[in-house]
């Protein structure tokens, strides 16, 4: 038998209080939906861009993220662009938005709206 150190492995997507918060806020009103679902695609002037969707069940190359009641589910395409990020949700005077604090990132455009790895 070895002796084999079990180490616990990193979330693939941590929420922070707010964005937990905000997405049962807005699945609240959707009972058919049972998460929300994460992806990137390419678009931007830097390469890659998030998407976020509502979602009725859990695709089959998905990973699932269960947090405090809520599921998120990233798409095979994303997995490793997002492992290790947080995703929140910010509110100012001016605008009200989800933000993915993403170790992986490289590069960003100018506006904020893409980024690439």
């Amino acid at each position: 038998v070895s002796k084999r150190r079990i180490q616990a492995t990193r979330a693939a997507l941590t929420l922070t209080p707010s964005a937990v918060q905000k997405i049962k806020e807005l699945l609240k009103d959707k009972p058919d939906h049972v998460g929300v679902k994460v992806g990137v695609r390419t678009r931007g002037c830097n390469g890659l861009s998030y998407t976020l969707e509502y979602t009725k069940s859990k695709g089959d190359s998905d990973e699932e993220v269960v947090q405090d009641g809520v599921r998120v589910f990233i798409e095979k395409k994303a997995q490793l662009t997002l492992l290790g990020t947080e995703m929140d949700y910010v509110e100012d005077k001016l605008s009200s938005e989800f933000v993915f604090n993403n170790p992986n990132i490289k590069g960003t455009c100018g506006c904020g709206e893409s980024f690439n790895i």
